[in-house]
């Protein structure tokens, strides 16, 4: 196993796969997302204190897709199939010398998870699966894929702007700006709509009844990338699945309330396991630092203009932070957050 911190590659077709590897322990691993980026994901505060909480006592094992992220990037964007990523999923395993893990597919990486599990079944202890899909096309209908694959394609900073909004649900624009950015980072507009495209045709519905590793399925009900209904219909299908429904419209598990979905994925990494690890999670890293700012100017006494004036922004931003503050911080009222900041020493 790699070192702590370390980003190793391995050889994969005609180019070299970035993999990361933190935290000692069973080995967890987790299927390349849609776009992802090993460097830039972990230096954010909440994608890394998710991830350090779900994946505590773990040797969590993440990778980057081919043409994405730290892998190889360098000519035209490989043609990606359920057998290529299967392949992948396999490679990385036997790069680690792990005969069997725990996988955790989310979203698209979740039909690499599940065709593994069918094809591998003694590689393969536990599957849990969030805001994850059996059938690409029953994600949205034909024209209104093909029309996010063509702004994506035909301009990268409109399209990665209409895919935050969609992942991110109601984060804020702070938030949804940054992981704009970061996707522009990771990937070429080709690239991205190549991969997007990809999303799209996956089709696991077949493997379904032949995985037999005890499974979890976790989703959000308002998820507004992959509705919930496709999270239903993977529990459904797969013998002996558990599913646990989650308010929230935020696609990303580390985004928005973020606690009670490393709280279900724990429950069954950790069966016998207290929350205290999720509990413990830095009570900093549930506001971003534009809701801190908003935070301590409603602690102060002043209005929702006064605090638009004072921070050069709209009314209306700031009534979205301190709706968010307030869902953040589970208190129906400005004066009851303040109240909960105090105790969590926020403020």
């Amino acid at each position: 196993m790699a070192r702590e911190g370390e980003i190793r590659f391995l050889r994969f077709g005609d180019g070299r796969v970035a993999y990361a590897v933190s935290g000692q322990g069973p080995p967890l691993v987790v299927p390349a997302w849609w776009i992802s980026h090993l460097e830039l994901n972990w230096r954010d505060l909440a994608f890394r204190a998710f991830w350090e909480c779900v994946g505590g006592g773990t040797s969590l094992v993440r990778y980057d897709a081919p043409g994405v992220g730290m892998s190889d990037r360098d000519g035209e964007p490989q043609e990606r199939t359920l057998e290529t990523e299967v392949a992948l999923l396999e490679a990385v395993l036997d790069e680690l010398g792990l005969q069997q893990a725990t996988l955790l597919g989310g979203s698209s990486g979740g039909c690499a998870a599940i065709a593994f599990a069918a094809r591998f079944p003694d590689r393969v202890d536990r599957l849990l699966l969030y805001g994850a899909y059996a059938d690409g096309r029953s994600i949205a209908p034909a024209k209104v894929r093909d029309a996010l694959v063509t702004t994506v394609r035909s301009h990268w900073g409109l399209g990665s702007r209409v895919l935050a909004d969609v992942f991110l649900g109601d984060a804020g624009a702070e938030e949804r700006e940054s992981f704009a950015r970061l996707q522009r980072a990771a990937a070429s507009a080709e690239t991205a709509a190549t991969m997007l495209e990809r999303v799209y045709r996956f089709d696991v519905r077949a493997e379904l009844e032949r995985v037999r590793a005890p499974t979890l399925v976790v989703h959000r009900r308002a998820d507004r990338a992959i509705p919930y209904e496709q999270g239903r219909a993977l529990a459904a299908a797969i013998s002996g699945a558990a599913l646990i429904p989650l308010e929230g419209r935020t696609h990303f598990p580390w985004a928005g309330d973020r606690q009670p979905v490393a709280r279900a994925l724990r429950s069954f990494l950790v069966p016998d396991a207290t929350d205290a690890r999720v509990v413990a999670e830095p009570a900093a890293l549930l506001l971003s630092r534009r809701e801190r700012e908003v935070l301590a100017l409603v602690a102060s006494g002043l209005s929702e203009r006064e605090i638009a004036e004072q921070l050069v922004l709209s009314k209306h931003t700031v009534h979205r932070h301190v709706a968010n503050i307030r869902h953040k911080l589970g208190r129906g009222s400005r004066a009851a957050a303040v109240a909960e900041a105090a105790r969590l020493g926020l403020i």
